[in-house]
């Protein structure tokens, strides 16, 4: 079967949730023996392709907040409805605007969902009325429209009357390694840090993180991995506020081996998100066995909730509020973790959110669309 993938900045993922995504089940479907093709922005993709048996579609976008998906998801489509595509499968709100193309001209469409966009605090208005747009032509125009949680599933059939496919995102056995490269360029030693992967965006969270790790009192580091997101004014504050703590490092995006070794050498994972999809950072963290720190939002504790031996109530705290935080976080710094909290965590991820079954779960879909 031929497939396009279109709404990623590209592949192989550096950043980006969704990058993710489209890479984990591209590369799975290309092993499959199907025909990818992953539309990708230049500034984002630096490999010629293919990659890893994918094919990569390099075209242009106007390189702005406003212009970026738009111009490039629709540039994609044109180039996809006439390139004899079986299935065109789109990602997120703002490509699934262009999904009533493809749907005119008679081919077969799918959408994912990786969350509510227009949420997001950095679109001013006129941008949350285009992504709703987004997300009314992702439950019309497409054959099947997947969500990544079941949050997102029951906003979908309940708001859009329909039955909207869910397949989550995954995670893949990890690599687990010694404190070498962090030691060198960060200082970091095994256990002598928590953890926050993520963009520097307003609705992840890291405002809150910092003004609360500002008042524990103690000598592990606070590692903030990440970078900006078309949001630099809101990453030069935060850098701003969090400057009076020599505790707080900021190592930007990390990628490969200095990702993993981050991971695998955390004392704690914290997600303080106000606003997620499925969160593959925190997925990939469990994968980890590292016990995780939770914003209280239904898509963190969708991940976490029913673990046996697991107290929810303690590793986690109601979102936004930056003393329950501190609270949470003080005591399990102070010895709340308990010991075989990682086993427990690393055997529920991964028995319910592995990438190869979410790839054929996809490929399945696909047959029945086509």
């Amino acid at each position: 079967m031929k497939i396009a993938m279109i709404g990623q900045k590209g592949i192989p993922a550096t950043y980006g949730g969704i990058e993710r995504h489209v890479e984990e089940i591209s590369v799975r479907l290309a092993a499959m023996g199907h025909d990818v093709t992953v539309y990708c922005r230049p500034y984002y993709t630096t490999v010629p392709g293919p990659y890893k048996g994918v094919r990569l579609a390099m075209l242009p976008s106007v390189n702005t907040k406003r212009l970026d998906t738009f111009s490039h998801s629709f540039l994609s489509t044109v180039s996809a409805v006439f390139s004899g595509f079986d299935v065109i499968h789109y990602h997120a709100l703002g490509p699934s605007l262009m999904s009533f193309i493809p749907d005119f001209m008679g081919k077969k469409v799918v959408a994912t969902i990786h969350g509510l966009d227009w949420q997001r605090d950095k679109w001013g208005g006129e941008a949350k009325k285009i992504l709703k747009l987004g997300e009314w032509c992702s439950a019309k125009f497409p054959d099947r429209t997947v969500v990544v949680s079941k949050t997102l599933k029951k906003y979908y059939d309940t708001k859009y009357k329909m039955n909207s496919d869910y397949i989550p995102n995954g995670i893949q056995q990890p690599a687990m390694r010694k404190a070498d490269i962090i030691r060198e360029k960060f200082g970091l030693e095994t256990g002598g840090y928590v953890l926050f992967v993520g963009r520097l965006v307003p609705e992840k969270g890291c405002t809150q993180l910092v003004e609360a790790f500002k008042q524990v009192k103690t000598d592990v580091k606070l590692v903030i991995a990440g970078g900006s997101s078309h949001s630099d004014a809101y990453e030069d504050g935060l850098k701003a506020y969090a400057k009076s703590d020599d505790r707080i490092i900021f190592t930007g995006y990390v990628y490969g081996e200095t990702l993993e070794e981050l991971y695998g050498n955390a004392r704690l994972y914290i997600q303080p998100s106000f606003l997620e999809g499925l969160p593959i950072a925190l997925l990939e963290a469990l994968s980890y066995g590292m016990p995780s720190l939770i914003s209280d939002i239904p898509e963190n504790i969708e991940v976490m909730e029913g673990l046996p031996g697991i107290d929810l109530g303690r590793f986690s705290f109601k979102v936004g509020d930056a003393a329950d935080l501190r609270d949470r976080l003080s005591w399990l710094l102070a010895g709340g973790i308990p010991e075989d909290a990682g086993t427990i965590l690393k055997a529920h991820v991964f028995k319910e959110y592995d990438w190869d079954d979410i790839a054929a779960k996809t490929a399945r879909l696909y047959e029945e669309v086509f």
